[in-house]
């Protein structure tokens, strides 16, 4: 357990009814009782408290919590401030309390602090960094379990099925002079069999839904004045974007946030797509083409009233060949006018007026992001995640061989890795170099 004791504001920058001060550390009650001259805090009742700076100057009548160790979120003495909030109040405790002992907490010390005293694993801390950024109900959800220990209690079975496996190996190893019965084998390759199945399922589930914890990126795409920019206006529900009736006119992306139903999602209105000499509208559609290989939903526009035309022959083309692995609406626009236009291979999936409702269209993003709802499984939350159950199952695969040829050495090798890279989304055997790289990436306060 570190003895220095930190200080920070754990609620966000500006006005606010309340704002939170954190102070964790052996002197965190002892400069509590010196900032509001109280010397008694009951553990975990609430106090009303009048604060005073170094020169016994009042700062703001508070209410102070305090969290005795180790009951506590870093299992060290902890005290929360609940003043007023604003720019000047919680900056003016926060001087208070460093001017009486404590220091600026770094970005993420207090999550990190409570890993290091056992109070959670790297994955619940993960899960406490992206709830705080979550963008869907579902994706709260999710990190929510996880919060509760779901994906650690994942990782312990996977791992303690590896080492019951090892243990096989190890144990064959003292036996090397002699062939390994033929069910010994069987029976360690269908247990690797059921491991290899259940982490492939969680990596596909996970990677399939990123969409989910990060938010669903859609890009509109279509030839110049096909009616993208009043598409995007008309989600937004107010005018971002210029409209006109010259060809051109957005020349580059525009990013906005929306909600639609339970999600956040990013909605790209990208330059019009077309050859075009003009240096600056030749960047920007290269932007837009950057915009369609970033997203996850693609709503590609035509104009409804136009013939097909070589621009669109292109859009289309693009589709095919970029837009392959994602999904992708099909939109008719402009209905409000003659139809001209005819999709020849495919059906459109949505025809309207973008100047008008775009229900149909937000239905559709709704149903598309539905698909990817939460279950039961499990969910990988971030690349490092991702990475470490992948490591693991090259590890588990390049096992299969020497098993096979009854070479356990290598075998138990690579079983030790797969354990290693499983181990690491909880609790590593990593250096405070990496640990420093993750946690700083946490919020202050957290």
């Amino acid at each position: 357990m570190q003895t220095d004791t930190i200080s920070a504001i754990a609620t966000a920058n500006g006005i606010g009814s309340i704002a939170i001060i954190r102070i964790s550390g052996d002197s965190a009650l002892e400069i509590a009782k010196k900032l509001s001259k109280k010397q008694d805090f009951s553990p975990r009742y609430a106090t009303l408290s009048t604060l005073y700076d170094s020169q016994n100057t009042l700062i703001d009548e508070c209410i102070i919590i305090y969290f005795k160790a180790p009951y506590s979120f870093t299992a060290e003495d902890v005290v929360e401030i609940q003043c007023h909030g604003g720019y000047i109040v919680a900056q003016s405790i926060l001087k208070a309390t460093l001017d009486a002992g404590a220091r600026l907490a770094n970005a993420g010390e207090f999550s990190k602090r409570a890993f290091f005293n056992g109070r959670i694993d790297l994955s619940e801390a993960e899960a406490i960094a992206q709830l705080i950024e979550a963008k869907s109900e579902d994706a709260a959800k999710i990190l929510a379990r996880q919060m509760k220990g779901s994906l650690k209690e994942y990782i312990e079975n996977i791992r303690d099925e590896m080492l019951y496996i090892l243990a096989y190996s190890e144990v064959s190893i003292d036996y090397a002079e002699e062939d390994l019965p033929q069910d010994l084998i069987d029976q360690i390759e269908a247990r690797l069999s059921k491991l290899e199945a259940s982490l492939e399922s969680t990596l596909m589930a996970s990677k399939s839904r990123e969409g989910l914890m990060q938010g669903f990126k859609v890009a509109i795409i279509g030839k110049p004045n096909v009616g993208k920019s009043s598409l995007l206006n008309s989600l937004l529900n107010y005018n971002r974007a210029i409209v006109s009736d010259i060809a051109g006119t957005t020349r580059d992306t525009i990013e906005e946030q929306v909600r639609v139903g339970s999600h956040l999602i990013r909605i790209v209105d990208t330059a019009g797509i077309r050859e075009s000499s003009d240096e600056i509208e030749r960047i920007g559609i290269e932007r837009s083409l950057e915009a369609i290989e970033d997203s996850d939903i693609v709503i590609a526009l035509f104009d409804g009233s136009r013939v097909m035309d070589i621009e669109d022959k292109q859009i289309l083309s693009l589709i095919e060949r970029d837009a392959e692995d994602k999904e992708v609406l099909f939109v008719k626009n402009k209905i409000d006018l003659e139809s001209l236009f005819e999709l020849k291979e495919r059906e459109f999936d949505l025809e309207l007026n973008s100047k008008e409702s775009v229900t149909p269209l937000i239905d559709a993003l709704k149903s598309i992001m539905d698909k990817n709802n939460i279950s039961d499984e499990i969910m990988l939350i971030s690349q490092r995640q991702i990475s470490a159950v992948q490591n693991t199952l090259n590890n588990i695969q390049e096992a299969r061989e020497p098993l096979l040829d009854q070479e356990l050495e290598i075998f138990s090798f690579h079983l030790n890795e797969a354990i290693k890279e499983m181990a690491s989304i909880t609790r590593p055997f990593e250096n405070d170099e990496m640990l420093d790289k993750m946690f700083g990436s946490f919020c202050l306060g957290k």
